[in-house]
């Protein structure tokens, strides 16, 4: 029985299944986590979804930008970017059923050693405060009015945490802090246009899992989005997209010995990089 954490698939089915081979996954005694972005861009999103859709009992999954992006233009929300591998989901007959799966996914979840987000949580937060405010998040998202939190959710303001948010305006921070959060001031204000290196980053910024006074230190997090980062395995941070979709490495990590094992990018994985 193991446990293993991989970094973001988005649609790159054939690499997922070269990575869970080389696993020797079991589905009726092993455990996936999966970081978030297990769809778009990569061709094989729709196998990729149904696959997850199918072993939905063995998985784990918290929900990452490109998989809130994909419910949105699912919904009529926004329209399709042109590098968006979407419409083969949203035209297949378990299309829906499998869309309405992802949307009840949450943001966080966690076990006795690990918890696993797809981006990042902001410096101020406590574990317990991050869970809270997940749920404020998947709670919408999963409401009735789903829609009308889609359609907001999208915007870079405000970006800095204050306890004192309300509405959409508080929602957004919590989205925008645990599905596209790399970088931060010291105060914790958040910089979304920087995608590039460590040693790139630019004067007065840094990791958000770097900061001094970031709360959750004593925790390990296990995040994905930053594929510029690659692989890092620190005392308290598991980075895991190493990626794939540009022709890096499909990851996982597994939760019990913090073992690595990769897998290359596939050919077959093609993907519009526009």
């Amino acid at each position: 029985m193991a446990t293993y954490a991989i970094g973001d698939i988005q649609g790159c089915y054939h690499a997922f299944q070269a990575l869970l081979a080389r696993l020797k996954f079991n589905p009726k005694k092993d455990t996936l986590w999966l970081v978030g972005d297990i769809i778009n861009r990569g061709s094989g999103s729709l196998d990729v979804l149904r696959w997850c859709y199918r072993h939905q009992e063995n998985i784990k999954v918290v929900l990452g930008n490109h998989d809130l992006h994909a419910l949105a233009v699912a919904y009529g929300i926004k329209p399709a970017h042109r590098s968006d591998t979407l419409q083969a989901i949203i035209d297949a007959p378990d299309g829906d059923a499998m869309l309405t799966w992802l949307r009840h996914q949450p943001l966080m979840v966690s076990n006795d050693e690990y918890v696993m987000v797809h981006a990042g949580l902001m410096p101020q937060w406590k574990i317990d405060d991050a869970f809270s405010y997940a749920q404020e998040v998947e709670c919408a998202l999963q409401s009735v009015n789903y829609k009308d939190f889609l359609l907001n959710m999208y915007g870079n303001t405000p970006n800095i945490w204050q306890d004192d948010l309300t509405g959409i305006n508080r929602l957004r921070v919590i989205t925008n802090a645990m599905t596209r959060m790399r970088i931060c001031t010291q105060d914790g204000a958040l910089e979304f246009d920087f995608k590039g290196e460590l040693k790139d980053i630019p004067s007065g910024y840094m990791p958000w899992f770097d900061l001094p006074t970031r709360q959750t230190q004593d925790v390990s997090i296990i995040c994905g989005h930053w594929s510029a980062l690659g692989l890092q395995q620190r005392a308290n941070i598991h980075a895991l997209d190493t990626g794939c979709l540009w022709g890096g490495k499909l990851t996982a990590m597994c939760l019990e010995t913090k073992v690595i094992t990769q897998v290359p990018s596939d050919p077959k994985d093609k993907c519009n990089r526009t």
